[in-house]
């Protein structure tokens, strides 16, 4: 049998009567589509999410704006019934500092513990199955809100000591230097941290806030006391308590060995817990 080409084509040559396909099309049917390349969600929008997350329950935003109204409030008190020869910036920067150090680690405690109080750990580590991504991100939101609201509040201060000096007449004292609110951002940082551990921890809200307050209410009280009454704890305090090394960085420049006790009970109450308690994140079932 002949076959008959069209002119301006090529003849398809048979076999038979089965036809044979030449050239770059004899083949094409054993391809295999190219892999799909699946990029990873970028740290830096994880984190973007992570702090949307904080500002956008209304109880979230509320114990946010708590921070700038606590801190407006204590200046406000040192207005009031501060001597007129009190009226320094460290006086401001001291009463600012209380309502700080109890909120801020809420708020880490709070970032973690969300995720099993309102069942969104599922929907959070489908979406990031790497769940160390989510906790670094959540652990750099977290100081980030620490810092930014510390520079807030001594900006507050700074306000109250210009016009707590022009309403009393007096000159306008600036007795804290930049290391000094340095090491107060970083004191605060760090008790932040330690909620964030508690969080990662427990991951639950109630009982890592119970916890903290123990922390930094209870047990510095029973260790003053066993100081005071036993001199062995007296020198073994500053190697294993975290929180009266912490209090050294509010009082100005540490010495080398006040740097060392701070490194060994950081190591010993923040780090090594902290470690322990990412390890069993990662291990545990969502539900």
């Amino acid at each position: 049998m002949t076959t008959l080409a069209t002119p301006g084509t090529t003849p398809t040559p048979t076999r038979g009567t089965t036809p044979v396909l030449a050239g770059p099309a004899a083949g094409a049917g054993n391809r295999t589509a190219p892999p799909v390349v699946r990029r990873p969600i970028p740290m830096r929008r994880i984190v973007a999410v992570e702090a949307r997350k904080s500002f956008d329950t209304r109880s979230g935003f509320w114990l946010l704006a708590s921070i700038g109204i606590t801190a407006v409030l204590a200046t406000g008190a040192v207005l009031l019934w501060a001597p007129r020869g009190e009226l320094t910036y460290d006086a401001f920067a001291a009463a600012i500092g209380v309502p700080m150090s109890i909120l801020l680690p809420v708020v880490a405690i709070l970032s973690v513990t969300s995720e099993w109080s309102q069942r969104s750990g599922l929907t959070t580590f489908t979406l990031v199955p790497h769940r160390g991504r989510t906790v670094l991100a959540k652990a750099v939101v977290a100081v980030g809100i620490g810092i930014a609201s510390m520079l807030v509040a001594m900006a507050i201060g700074a306000v109250g000591n210009i016009v707590g000096s022009a309403i009393a007449g007096v000159p306008t004292v600036w007795d804290d230097s930049l290391v000094t609110l340095a090491h107060i951002v970083l004191a605060n940082v760090l008790g932040l941290l330690v909620g964030f551990m508690l969080g990662v921890v427990i991951r639950n809200s109630a009982a890592a806030t119970v916890s903290y307050f123990v922390y930094s209410f209870v047990l510095p009280t029973l260790a003053m006391l066993l100081a005071t009454s036993q001199a062995w704890f007296r020198d073994l305090q500053p190697w294993v308590d975290f929180n009266f090394t912490q209090t050294a960085l509010f009082d100005g420049s540490l010495s080398g060995a006040q740097w060392a006790h701070l490194g060994v009970t950081g190591a010993i109450w923040l780090l090594a817990p902290l470690a322990v308690g990412v390890w069993m994140l990662l291990r545990s079932e969502v539900k």
